[in-house]
């Protein structure tokens, strides 16, 4: 598979996924804590039928080998794709690289990150 094949993979699950934290950030508007945007998106999800996990435990793997640490991102949706929420300035390299590792790490194959920063809402796909 090459790099534009695996840049398409859950388009239609990212784009109900954004769409509902978009739909957060226009509601709530600005300066919350993450606790706060992931509880209102859990309700988001909810109503737009979005299947999703709240802090799931994910076992890490190391070669093969199950890692006793446990990653546990903000959300699981779709069984497969990794959402992590933040509440800052914007996203840097730190929060790419911290998801990417996290979806090597569980064998995942794509991970979200979502700003609900000062002004807007800014998200990332990540594929592994």
């Amino acid at each position: 598979m090459d790099s534009n094949e695996r840049e398409l993979i859950f388009k239609d699950e990212v784009y109900q996924i954004v769409g509902a934290a978009m739909e957060v950030s226009s509601s709530m508007g600005c300066g919350f804590l993450e606790a706060v945007y992931q509880e209102a998106l859990g309700i988001e999800f909810s109503i737009r039928k979005i299947p999703f996990t709240p802090h799931p435990r994910i076992q890490l793997r190391y070669k093969g080998r199950m890692l006793q640490k446990e990653y546990i991102p903000d959300f699981l949706c779709f069984g497969e794709i990794i959402i992590e929420i933040k509440s800052m300035k914007s996203l840097t390299t730190n929060e790419d690289a911290q998801i990417l590792n996290y979806l090597k790490g569980t064998e995942k194959s794509l991970g979200v990150l979502l700003n609900f920063g000062p002004t807007r809402i800014e998200w990332k796909r990540l594929v592994r």
